[in-house]
């Protein structure tokens, strides 16, 4: 696996305050406890314990391959067996009494993991991205998409509020479709100094993109349905009204933008699986019902393009999933997906995904399969097929493109205007290196 990281390192033991040593000894703490729980009160039952939950597990993800891979009566009974297996193992904790016992282990567990992070704090300087004060827009022009989030652009009156602070706001309303580009390059020939999207990340790419290349600030408005990008940023998700205190009080952030053969992306290109599934004239009315149907020809290689990818000197060969990302996902989890804590590494993030078989989706719990899920950064990523055309997700935007397809990366390409305060600016969730807090923890 190719991944660096650039994240900054955890403090030394040298370093640490009195009270980061006292978390990382609390942490070993709850984490010998954890273990003395399980060997006391489930005393020879603890093998047979873990044994069951792995056991569980294991058969879990495979029968959940197989509701995803086949069709027919078949495919509910693999769906019946994910769903008894747990409560299967729930029974027989209960019945064997040991379901407290596991309930506090686990408890145990996480709060060792808690303040094992909490100890390897970093400074904020470390992990998140530089900030500048700026003064305020005198011509912020907003593209805004009732239509976006399940309306909230009208729920939270957001064009009411921006238009009492200055700006000018375009609701795309219609009739018909609008060209969010042309309107967008209007507003910048008529003096516009500030450009912003409050609606879904399709059209914040697209605005971002006229924002870059004009070297504008560019304003994002959580008024979207996942918000992903937003979130990333730090904006507020449950208020998207609290993203307009950047027009009064804002921050401005450098940060990096994709591309894709000319097309701006803030968060992903998805080649593969996704990109097939969401091509398809079923998909916007029965999404769940359309991915049921496809996926069992696309994972077994039946329907779809073979693709290639290429990162740096690496090639993926026959993935049936490949996301290209404008900067790192967090890695900590199965999928290698979450969050982007820092947007200006000046690098793509690439996962791809090759599961053809049972076995090898079980293999990816220990990374076993070394194709089933491969992780890399690079500054271009090249995806060929045997096909001239291929379909393409960028961010969320069903497109079909000629092969083959090139990703780059433009360092610090984008002024993103954000209000001071931030409630999701969080550092990145790693796993805990228990070498570098144990050293800690020894320290007087």
């Amino acid at each position: 696996m190719a991944l660096h990281n650039q994240q900054g390192s955890a403090p030394s033991a040298n370093s640490a305050s009195p009270g980061q040593r006292w978390l990382a000894r609390a942490a070993f703490l709850a984490a010998f406890a954890a273990a003395v729980v399980l060997v006391v009160f489930a005393g020879l039952k603890t093998v047979t314990l873990l044994l069951v939950v792995v056991g569980a597990l294991v058969v879990g993800i495979a029968a959940f391959f197989w509701f995803l891979t086949t069709r027919g009566a078949l495919r509910w009974i693999w769906l019946g067996i994910v769903i008894v297996v747990p409560l299967v193992v729930l029974g027989l904790l209960i019945r064997a009494q040991l379901l407290w016992v596991v309930l506090l282990a686990l408890g145990l567990a996480v709060l060792a993991g808690v303040c094992g992070r909490a100890a390897l704090r970093r400074d904020r300087a470390e992990w998140a991205m530089p900030e500048h004060p700026v003064p305020p827009p005198k011509n912020a022009f907003l593209v805004m998409n009732p239509r976006s989030g399940g309306g909230k652009v009208g729920k939270f009156d957001l064009k009411k509020q921006a238009e009492a602070l200055g700006a000018e706001v375009a609701l795309l309303e219609g009739p018909g479709i609008v060209d969010v580009a042309a309107l967008t390059r209007r507003a910048v020939e008529q003096g516009a100094d500030l450009l912003g999207v409050a609606g879904g990340d399709g059209t914040q790419a697209l605005v971002a993109g006229i924002a870059a290349e004009h070297d504008l600030p560019f304003l994002v408005i959580s008024a979207g349905t996942r918000n992903h990008f937003a979130s990333d940023l730090g904006l507020d998700l449950a208020d998207p009204s609290r993203c307009l205190d950047a027009l009064s009080d804002g921050l401005e952030l450098r940060i990096d933008l994709g591309d894709v053969d000319g097309r701006t992306f803030v968060n992903n290109a998805s080649f593969g699986a996704y990109a097939e599934v969401v091509q398809s004239p079923a998909y916007r009315d029965d999404k769940t019902g359309t991915v049921l149907r496809m996926l069992p020809d696309l994972i077994g290689g039946h329907t779809g393009a073979r693709l290639l990818a290429r990162v740096g000197g690496v090639t993926i060969e026959k993935p049936q999933a490949v996301l290209v990302s404008n900067g790192p996902y967090e890695t900590h989890d199965l999928a290698g997906l979450g969050r982007r804590p820092r947007l200006d590494r000046g690098t793509l993030g690439v996962v791809t995904i090759s599961v053809s078989s049972a076995r090898q989706a079980v293999g990816l719990l220990r990374r076993t399969h070394q194709n089933g899920l491969t992780q890399h950064t690079g500054l271009e990523v090249v995806v060929d097929a045997d096909e001239a055309e291929i379909p393409i997700g960028i961010d969320g935007e069903a497109l079909v493109v000629p092969t083959p397809v090139r990703c780059t990366i433009t360092p610090r390409a984008l002024r993103v205007r954000v209000p001071r305060n931030r409630p999701g600016v969080l550092p990145a969730r790693r796993p805990v290196d228990w070498i570098r807090l144990l050293q800690l923890a020894g320290r007087g």
